[in-house]
């Protein structure tokens, strides 16, 4: 039994406070705040509860949440309309460089991608060279 809530299905053999964590948009913290307007117990697995929890949970979860495509495409609205009014933030989007004033003299792996720049990779040796 696949259970699937906001187009997406959560794993049946975790517990219903991890499982709900696997829809974008819903962490810890919002997760146990749905399973108490529900009444469903955090520890339970999501294999055992009823379907009644299920579509409880599901409602929730679409009626109260943006979650998925919707909160994704909110998002990237926001990100594009950063980019169109040329605020610093957006033109650091647009260029691939962090935006929320993380220095990149050392670490910034993650947003500009792992690629590296240095000349010294190319680079002969001075005691080796043939004469």
């Amino acid at each position: 039994m696949a259970v699937r809530i906001a187009g997406v299905n959560i794993p049946i053999d975790k517990r219903v406070e991890i499982a709900l964590t696997y829809i974008h948009g819903i962490g810890r913290v919002r997760s146990n705040v749905i399973l108490e307007s529900a009444k469903v117990n955090r520890d339970t697995r999501v294999k055992d509860l009823k379907e009644a929890e299920v579509n409880l949970l599901r409602e929730i979860v679409e009626k109260k949440y943006i979650v998925e495509g919707d909160l994704r495409r909110e998002v990237q609205s926001n990100i594009k309309r950063l980019k169109e009014i040329g605020c610093y933030r957006g033109t650091r989007h647009a260029k691939h460089l962090p935006v929320r004033g993380q220095g990149t003299k050392n670490n910034n792996r993650t947003v500009r991608g792992n690629k590296r720049m240095t000349a010294a990779s190319g680079k002969s040796k001075a005691g080796l060279q043939k004469t």
